[in-house]
């Protein structure tokens, strides 16, 4: 009977010392779900500000300037919470688009370029005036190829939109998303 009684003290004690690890750990531990990508401190920061990025590079294709400054306010807008200012945001984003570029990617049997890559690359300031230490200045790029039995005025637009949106999900990720 001894060791019947010293065995339950034993399981309730197990037991209640398990119950107090679980209840340490799910009260210490906090876990932060975002289904937008972003990790944002709504209570600090409520605005964004984004800049033109005008185009700083030899070759240029005009329409670029507009597609990169709307498709960049239109993921701030769409996956944030955050108001989308012209300027003075918590914040803030400015650059330059500093590289618009094709090279030939393939040669053919014939010794003409079969593929053709282009490449964009932005500059970007980026600042938080809520949190000083995630600042940043750093340049983006993205790629996208084409067959270069195409001309390019056909793919163009295509091509700069697919640059553009790896551009802006790269920029995103390195400002809100703190991965």
């Amino acid at each position: 009977m001894n060791l019947l009684s010293s065995l339950r003290r034993r399981r309730l004690t197990t037991a209640g010392v398990l119950t107090l690890i679980a209840l340490v750990v799910f009260t210490a531990c906090q876990i932060s779900y975002s289904f937008n990508g972003s990790n944002i401190d709504y209570s600090k920061v409520r605005t964004v500000s984004i800049d033109k990025f005008p185009i700083r590079c030899a070759y240029v294709w005009a329409p670029m300037e507009s597609m990169f400054y709307n498709s960049l306010s239109d993921e701030y807008a769409n996956k944030t919470k955050l108001q989308v200012l012209k300027r003075n945001g918590d914040l803030q984003l400015a650059g330059e688009i500093t590289e618009y570029s094709q090279l030939n990617k393939a040669i053919s049997s014939d010794g003409y370029a079969a593929q053709t890559q282009l490449k964009m690359t932005v500059n970007v300031r980026f600042v938080n005036n809520t949190k000083h230490s995630d600042d940043f200045e750093k340049s983006f790029t993205a790629t996208a190829e084409y067959d270069s039995s195409q001309q390019l005025n056909a793919v163009q637009e295509e091509l700069v939109q697919q640059m553009i949106d790896d551009l802006v999900d790269q920029i995103f990720n390195a400002t809100v998303a703190n991965w």
